[in-house]
């Protein structure tokens, strides 16, 4: 009889635990649904979650809670996208006003990404001359070249680009140099990813650019040293700020795919649960 009593005992006691649990959390979504009206997606989420961590006994109220968090998901890819579609009309606008500045070189045979180039640095116009060359794909991937044909070969991999004072910047070995001969005259080409192997030579150039020299050195086996000419700073300058726009569209693309997945994955779940619940 006294085991019977204990039992009765801790019986009542567990279901007043529940009962407090169940109060306490459902006191807690209210709060979580208040914000989630709000558009205070954050904290409804964290409201949520603490409903999970601080009250696992309260079952109902947790399963509410999974189908208020598919809400605020769903609520704020919508968000998201929104924002996204808004950011990409304002860097569509600016590569509209700019792109006619530059040459779009694409063989739709064997292209799939075309490079822009500044109309003064297209191959055309520069035979037989050393000097940096700027490329930006249509995604936003910058390139500099250092063309080299100045008489006899110095094997060069890497380029150094000096003000009048002690400023330079120096890229790193070139991950990808080539040699050949036009006529039986050396030409040697070392290209360098801005971001990546330039050393910072494209950042540099754009900080300067309002200097009156800047001084090109091939560094190879032996080092062949000229001037920048002022329409090769000014194509490194513009190709640059066309490299910011369309590398930052193809950014805000990336995350308008990953926000799309995850509204796509929400909305699948949303309708399972309930495809579940009519059964």
């Amino acid at each position: 009889m006294k085991k019977m009593m204990v039992a009765a005992v801790c019986l009542v006691m567990f279901l007043a635990g529940c009962n407090n649990d169940s109060k306490r959390a459902g006191e807690l979504f209210q709060r979580a649904e208040l914000s989630f009206a709000s558009g205070n997606y954050n904290l409804a989420k964290l409201q949520i979650d603490s409903i999970r961590t601080l009250y696992p006994k309260a079952v109902d109220v947790r399963k509410a809670g999974v189908r208020l968090m598919q809400q605020v998901d769903l609520h704020e890819q919508r968000k998201t996208l929104a924002y996204l579609d808004s950011m990409m009309q304002v860097k569509q606008a600016a590569l509209d006003s700019i792109k006619d500045r530059f040459v779009l070189e694409k063989d739709t045979a064997y292209q799939e990404t075309g490079n822009y180039f500044y109309p003064t640095q297209v191959v055309e116009k520069n035979i037989g001359r050393s000097f940096l060359r700027a490329q930006v794909n249509e995604l936003g991937e910058m390139l500099l070249t250092s063309i080299y044909c100045a008489g006899g070969s110095i094997h060069h991999t890497a380029v150094k680009v000096s003000t009048d004072g002690d400023l330079f910047a120096q890229t790193a070995p070139s991950p990808d140099s080539y040699e050949t001969t036009d006529l039986g005259r050396p030409i040697e080409k070392a290209d360098y990813r801005v971001g990546k192997d330039d050393g910072g030579v494209a950042a540099f150039i754009v900080a300067n650019q309002d200097k009156r020299r800047f001084r090109l050195e091939f560094i190879g086996d032996r080092n062949y040293t000229t001037t920048m000419r002022t329409d090769d700073v000014k194509a490194i300058a513009a190709v640059s700020d066309l490299a910011r726009i369309l590398s930052a569209m193809e950014q805000i693309r990336k995350e308008q795919n990953e926000a799309n997945l995850k509204l796509k994955f929400v909305t699948r779940k949303m309708e399972e649960a309930e495809k579940a619940g009519k059964e």
